[in-house]
């Protein structure tokens, strides 16, 4: 009898081996000729490229650190909590990028995260969220891929190691995580809202970046948009735990997608800065208007943006503390030399341009890590709102300034408990950065 269970416990695992190697498995796709340009139409390659701005294809396809690359020809590193790893070219260049890819062999790694020689790709390609494009816009986005220069680029070697280097290991990702095809009409709401599902969701991935991941590298689905570390950033939580004073409503989230500023919570900087100005700024204004109608409900906008008004004009009154009479306190003497000339509002209202630190999101966030990054990168010209820059203080501010800067304004800015770890913590985010820094040079 022992002897039975033993083999049938073994024919079980056998046959579930085998059953997960039919699942992980798939053939290589045949290599084509590279398309002629002319065998797509012109609609279909701008079309394309509108939704592979919408999609932020060059910002990962496009190596940034230290050594400048080639827009769509990859070598952008990925840090993750199992290695890094860098992006592919998707130039079509047939020898490095995806000129010999087929149409088909394109739509399968978009919808299953599968190689045109059939090896599983890593997740970091949010194919999860390109699995709910349509038909049409992955053939779109394609067709204008095919169609830019080739280059030929080799990137670099992923570090992640084992035993999570086993691309056979992701097809038991996807069958945990993976929820494949084109996203469906919630006929519970309005036509805006499911189109700005369906680009949030889908081609723009909102939460890949702005949800909390699991242990597996997974987006928590218990947590949507509860906000998460990204490139050495905090992206904030999105939704009604979003700890800023100010709602984030309809208009507040058009103008910051739009335009990248929001004039009661700050600029578009860091990571965000590029998905604005290099991504959504090409889209279809309709488009994004309906992104910001989706997150607005997302954030319950409508039910809590009641209590705005008082919270503004708390937040001028604060906006001005400290700055009229006498200053005894060398923490706020610190701050009127080198912030309050632009970030003082003694308005009713924060003036555009000039963004107001009591509503900003980075001094309501657990940890003072954008307010860092802020500060020693500073904002160029081509982030936030065009042509208006802010000074990168690098080089000025060591690390107890900035400690004790993010302390005063924590305590005179904000009802909630102080930051710890300041002066640790700065010098933590200051080793992030270049010598230079990004947008100082802007």
């Amino acid at each position: 009898m022992i002897k039975r269970i033993a083999a049938a416990i073994v024919g079980i695992g056998v046959a579930g081996g085998v059953g997960f190697l039919a699942y992980a498995w798939y053939p290589a796709i045949a290599p084509v000729a590279p398309p002629p340009p002319s065998s797509f139409t012109a609609a279909q390659i701008e079309h394309g490229r509108v939704l592979a701005a919408g999609g932020y294809c060059a910002e990962c396809h496009t190596r940034t650190d230290g050594k400048r690359g080639i827009e769509l020809a990859g070598d952008y590193k990925m840090d993750t909590p199992f290695g890094a790893i860098f992006s592919s070219n998707i130039t079509p260049d047939p020898e490095t990028g995806i000129g010999r890819w087929s149409e088909a062999a394109f739509k399968r790694a978009m919808r299953k995260g599968i190689s045109r020689d059939g090896t599983q790709l890593f997740p970091a390609f949010p194919f999860d969220h390109f699995t709910h494009m349509t038909d049409q816009d992955i053939d779109d986005v394609y067709a204008f891929l095919m169609t830019r220069q080739p280059i030929h680029s080799v990137k670099r070697d992923n570090t992640v190691g084992f035993p999570f280097n086993i691309r056979l290991e992701q097809a038991g990702w996807k069958l945990l995580f993976l929820h494949e095809g084109p996203l469906k009409n919630d006929t519970t709401h309005d036509a805006q809202w499911n189109r700005g599902a369906y680009l949030a969701e889908g081609l723009s991935h909102c939460s890949a970046c702005h949800t909390p991941r699991n242990a597996m590298g997974a987006e928590k689905s218990s947590a949507p948009y509860d906000g998460a570390p990204v490139d050495n950033w905090i992206a904030p939580p999105l939704n009604e735990h979003n700890p800023t004073p100010v709602v984030w409503t309809e208009d507040e989230f058009f103008k910051y997608l739009r335009f990248g500023s929001a004039p009661l919570h700050g600029s578009a900087a860091g990571p965000m800065s590029p998905v604005v100005h290099g991504g959504l700024s090409e889209m279809p204004e309709s488009d994004v208007h309906a992104i910001a109608h989706y997150l607005a409900e997302i954030d319950h906008a409508s039910s809590r943006v009641s209590q705005d008004p008082k919270a503004i004009a708390w937040a001028m009154s604060a906006s001005m503390k400290d700055l009229v009479g006498p200053q005894t306190n060398p923490n706020a003497r610190l701050y009127a030399g080198a912030c309050a000339a632009c970030h003082a509002n003694a308005g009713p209202q924060p003036v555009e341009g000039r963004p107001d630190l009591a509503l900003n999101n980075a001094l309501w966030l657990d940890e003072p890590t954008n307010l860092f990054q802020v500060i020693l990168r500073g904002i160029g010209t081509t982030e936030g709102i065009s042509t208006v820059s802010m000074p990168s203080f690098y080089h000025s501010f060591s690390d107890a300034d900035l400690a004790r800067l993010a302390a005063y304004l924590r305590a005179t800015r904000t009802t909630l408990p102080p930051w710890t770890d300041l002066e640790k913590k700065a010098a933590e985010v200051r080793k992030t950065l270049p010598a230079s820094p990004v947008a100082s040079s802007h």
